[in-house]
């Protein structure tokens, strides 16, 4: 096993284990791999939900300029939907899980189709 399949696992299991939901293991892997080599390092490979920038660089570079979805409120709300499912006081909140979260809040499963 890989270092990235190892990752995807732990990722499914914080899916599971904080997130109450059953990874599409298929989606969760392309969404993954769309992150690039941020998984590998431990500062990228994680979403600072404190921080408003970091909020901001996800809304624009993951849903507006990945997803292709249009900016408004919604996207805000999406994404603090999304850290509230994964647990506020989460300290580690993957990027990929992050994302895969948001690509199935959104219903853009299909970018990755």
């Amino acid at each position: 096993m890989g270092k990235r399949d190892e990752l995807i696992a732990k990722y499914a299991e914080d899916l599971k284990s904080k997130c109450g939901m059953d990874a599409d293991m298929d989606l969760l892997t392309k969404v993954t791999i769309g992150c690039g080599p941020a998984i590998y390092d431990a500062d990228a490979s994680t979403v600072a939900a404190s921080q408003e920038g970091e909020l901001e660089t996800v809304k624009n570079n993951f849903l507006i300029k990945k997803l292709g979805l249009s900016d408004g409120p919604e996207l805000m709300e999406g994404i603090n939907k999304v850290l509230e499912t994964y647990g506020m006081s989460e300290r580690n909140k993957y990027r990929a899980v992050v994302y895969y979260m948001l690509t199935k809040q959104f219903g853009k499963e299909s970018v990755y189709g």
